[in-house]
């Protein structure tokens, strides 16, 4: 499914790197250059401002980007990196085996580079599709189609898949969530937003619907009409969808019930039949996670004409397949979903968006051969270390809260004991035979990947766990905490500068790749990590007295990021953002702890470099990880749906807190990094 309760440092989509610099064709950031610096800016005033503001003027946001900063910079070396293999592949094609994963990967990039076999096929790849769509006259034959898409890997409704049960975290169970809307979150359908933003949006939207409604072969005039009824088919799912707030809270994520309770909810969507088309006939039950959603949909099934049905359907099996298909279809699909929604200004290039369709595809299969040229063994040895000393930090500062009491703090303890660290990569890759790739037919190959991963996932389902799998190819560049398995992982792609680099002094590694390490950890502590034990299931550990000290820390961070204006006007959401914001700030506390008990182990004086201290190289590390910068239109649609506030207020909000900080860099009273008294957070 589309959404998952694991927490990834950053919420952008495919971000990766290469282990090897050198093969980049951007230069990723080694170090600090004081020269660098913004003196002109107090650093006492604004810590991100003073790191990045120089920087940022001198390097705009490339055209086929939204957002440019560190993590952009080792997403571009990924982008070199993984290019580079299975271009090597492609041409290799007749010197390799013919099942093996490098052929597959090579035939997939061929194919997906033959822009004029694109262009002559049209819209014949999805014509089964669009006939069968044509023909439905019924709800049962409705039915039926979304039961199919979904057979063939195509959520077009609503997202399925598997996940451990949240009160059996030993077992994999499905789940089913909402979905099916084309616009980032439910309040672009029901709300015209400030200056009318969102309705401007809507109606782009629905200009878009008939644009590619009509490049699919429906006329002009009953295109416009189908757009139309498209927008209101949506707006009635939008209604019943739950905001993302919302969906922050593991109790809106998790509806256990079997398969007799959820025909009984949804009659007419025929669960039992359902579940058989995914070969899960077995199933004792699963989480209806949205009641309200599948019952609007259920009641939709009943009442909406079938027309109206067969226009949403058709509608978004164009919108899912045109950026394969033609380049006019491509380049729509780019001018509203890229463009519109996110500032991009131009569309990437073809070779960079067949790599971004083979990492969707078969991305831990390239992780495989990414793994081979590009990750040391050194690296993964001396992260380890630093894991591990973070983790001690950890333990230090549960043992030391003087605001839980003894009971509660046992058991996060205990929690802490039964935490898992993943380095790099699997310690066994995912099997990909069975999955036939041909060099000359992208589409098809799509498709495939599609149906093979779907089987994949549904063939885990009503079975143990299993806990070697991770989330995250080992080219991404992020990390995540997964509370259900009590696991944080850092894949091989973010274990290098400017986080991690293992020629570095500490001070650099503990600000950078430290605090990241930190993030995951506390992540277990947050708001909603913290309504799991140490078994990864949902269960109350606290006691009620310490869940209200809790909340009344935490509101004071909602507050914080609250008061943030970050464009026109419009704030940063305290409460969207107070997961992420918890783990920045626990997770910066406990990676200086860890660095200076480096230091003392280490026996060096903490001698200066370039006129800076340890310290100061440390904050100032941390803040040139969170060097970003947004088109607005991006940073507009982020403000809405992504949990992670901007990378400015980032960058800024935890040091702001932290005495250490001022004490560093000789803050005072009043200065504007400086909370103090009641303003101050203090949590973890």
């Amino acid at each position: 499914m589309n959404y998952r309760l694991i927490k990834p440092l950053v919420l952008a989509v495919g971000l990766a790197c290469s282990g090897l610099a050198a093969a980049a064709k951007v230069e990723l950031t080694r170090g600090l250059d004081p020269k660098q610096f913004d003196t002109q800016r107090q650093v006492c005033g604004d810590l991100f401002g003073y790191v990045n503001a120089n920087w940022l003027k001198a390097n705009a946001i490339p055209g086929d980007r939204s957002t440019w900063g560190s993590f952009e910079q080792l997403d571009e070396a990924s982008i070199y990196a993984t290019h580079e293999i299975a271009e090597a592949a492609s041409k290799d094609l007749a010197k390799l085996a013919p099942d093996s994963i490098a052929a597959k990967i090579g035939a997939f990039y061929k194919s997906g580079m033959d822009a004029a076999a694109a262009n002559k096929a049209g819209i014949a790849p999805i014509a089964d599709w669009l006939k069968r769509i044509d023909s439905l006259s019924s709800p049962d034959d409705i039915v039926g189609f979304v039961h199919d898409t979904h057979a063939a890997g195509l959520g077009l409704l609503f997202n399925f898949g598997g996940e451990a049960d949240f009160k059996n975290s030993s077992m994999e169970i499905a789940y089913a969530f909402q979905g099916g809307l084309g616009l980032p979150e439910r309040a672009y359908y029901l709300e015209d937003g400030k200056d009318g933003s969102y309705k401007k949006i809507r109606e782009a939207y629905l200009a878009y619907i008939a644009q590619v409604l009509e490049l699919a072969g429906t006329p002009k005039a009953a295109a416009t009409q189908q757009a139309t009824a498209v927008l209101a088919f949506e707006k009635r799912l939008a209604t019943a969808s739950l905001a993302p707030v919302e969906l922050r809270s593991p109790e809106n994520q998790y509806n256990f019930v079997s398969l007799e309770e959820a025909q009984k909810l949804n009659p007419h969507f025929g669960w039992n039949k359902f579940f058989a088309s995914q070969n899960l006939s077995d199933s004792k039950g699963f989480s209806l996670s949205q009641p309200k959603f599948f019952a609007e949909v259920d009641a939709m099934i009943e009442k909406t004409p079938v027309a109206d049905w067969q226009a949403y359907l058709r509608f978004k099996t164009v919108d899912g397949a045109a950026p394969y298909l033609t380049d006019a279809l491509a380049d729509a699909h780019f001018g509203f979903h890229g463009k519109t929604l996110r500032g991009q200004q131009e569309n990437k290039p073809r070779w960079k968006r067949v790599m971004d369709t083979l990492e969707n595809s078969m991305g831990m299969a390239l992780g495989q051969l990414y793994v081979a040229k590009n990750f040391p063994p050194e690296a993964k040895q001396r992260a380890q270390e630093l894991v591990d000393n973070l983790r001690q930090a950890t333990k230090a500062r549960l043992e030391k809260l003087e605001w839980m009491s003894a009971d509660t703090k046992k058991k996060a303890l205990e929690k802490w004991a039964s935490f898992t660290p993943k380095i790099g990569y699997p310690e066994e890759w995912r099997k990909w035979d069975g999955l036939t790739v041909k060099s000359d037919n992208y589409f098809a190959n799509i498709a495939a990947a599609a149906k093979f991963n779907n089987d994949w996932s549904m063939s885990k389902i009503n079975k143990p766990v299993d806990r070697r799998e991770w989330g995250m190819t080992p080219q991404t560049v992020n990390a995540y905490y997964n509370p259900l398995q009590n696991e944080i992982v850092f894949p091989a792609a973010i274990l290098q500068p400017p986080f991690f680099d293992p020629k570095a002094d500490d001070a650099l590694n503990y600000g950078g790749i430290g605090a990241v390490i930190g993030h995951e950890i506390l992540h277990g502590y947050d708001d909603e990590g913290s309504k799991f034990d140490a078994k990864g299931n949902l269960a109350d550990w606290w006691s009620k007295e310490d869940r209200e000290k809790f909340d009344a820390r935490t509101a004071k961070l909602v507050q914080q990021f609250d008061d943030y204006v970050a464009i026109d006007g419009l704030h940063v959401k305290g409460k969207l953002t107070l997961g992420e914001n918890i783990a920045d700030l626990g997770g910066l506390n406990v990676s200086y702890d860890a660095f200076k008990l480096a230091q003392s182990k280490s026996g060096k004086p903490d001698a200066k470099t370039d006129g800076l201290t340890a310290d100061q190289r440390f904050f100032l590390n941390f803040a040139q990880v969170w060097r970003r910068a947004f088109r607005d239109a991006e940073l507009k649609r982020r403000l809405n749906i992504d949990p992670h506030a901007p990378a400015q207020f980032r960058a800024i909000a935890a040091p702001s807190n932290m005495p250490a900080f001022a004490q560093a860099f000789g803050c005072k009273s009043g200065d504007a990094m400086v909370r103090e008294g009641e303003r101050q957070v203090k949590i973890w």
